[in-house]
Order: C-alpha cells, then structure tokens, then sequence
C-alpha cells in the first residue's frame, strides 16, 4: 500500500516542507500542530488557548480519514514550559476521557511562530490491516 498524503482546509497548511498528514500501512501520522488557526493566524491568548485549537487541527486532520480521537495511539507533547504541564492536561484530558494514547511529554527552547505548545500524533485504523 503506497502512502497517501492527507491534506484539510480545516487545518493550518504545512508551514514548511511537509504534509499535514500521512496515512501509510493503515497508521496515519500526523505531523506537529501548533495553535494556528486554519487561516494561518496563531490563536491569540495562553497555552490553553493553543491546546485547544491544537486539538481542533488534529481532528479535522483525523475526520478527513473518517477516523477520531479514539484512533490516537501515541501522542508527543512539547512545551516550551514544562511549568504550563498541568494547564495542558486539564484541556488534553478532555479529549480522552478513556483509553488516552501514549504520550509523551518534552520541555523545548522555542517552537516555530513563537507557539508554546506542539502536538503530533500517529493514529490507527483499526479497519485497515497492517504489516
């Protein structure tokens, strides 16, 4: 099964030399999410603010392959401040009332328009066989 490259406009184009997304072998990888709004605007306000347009982006990546948050299976957090850790999880937890994937979570110096928060993520289709 060849890749198949994903692409929304309910999502911030790529602001670089990549795709949103990538569906290859029945997993999708997503590729990092700051808080920019489908426009291309970074989401005014703090961190929650950020994390909560983040997870808009990744599940209007997701709903273009028909799949959700529950087909999230390993996330990556980073935060240029490991101090906003618990605002992030008040709003992350959100999304995944059960079943949350796993994650990991990184302090960096900087993130790309000045954001202080990335999300990305590799989902499953669980209708699709792998290997």
């Amino acid at each position: 099964m060849p890749k198949k490259i994903i692409q929304t406009s309910k999502a911030p184009k790529a602001i670089g030399p990549y795709s949103q997304a990538v569906l290859a072998n029945g997993f999708v990888f997503l590729s990092g999410q700051i808080g920019l709004k489908p426009d291309g605007n970074l989401t005014t306000g703090g961190v929650k603010e950020q994390t909560q347009q983040i997870m808009k982006n990744l599940s209007a990546i997701l709903s273009q392959v028909g799949l959700n948050f529950n087909n999230l299976v390993k996330t990556t957090i980073f935060l240029t401040d490991l101090a906003n850790f618990d605002s992030v999880n008040q709003i992350y937890g959100q999304y995944f009332p059960k079943q949350p994937p796993a994650r990991s979570t990184v302090e960096v110096k900087a993130l790309p328009k000045g954001a202080l928060i990335e999300i990305q993520a590799i989902a499953l289709d669980f209708n699709q066989p792998t290997g």
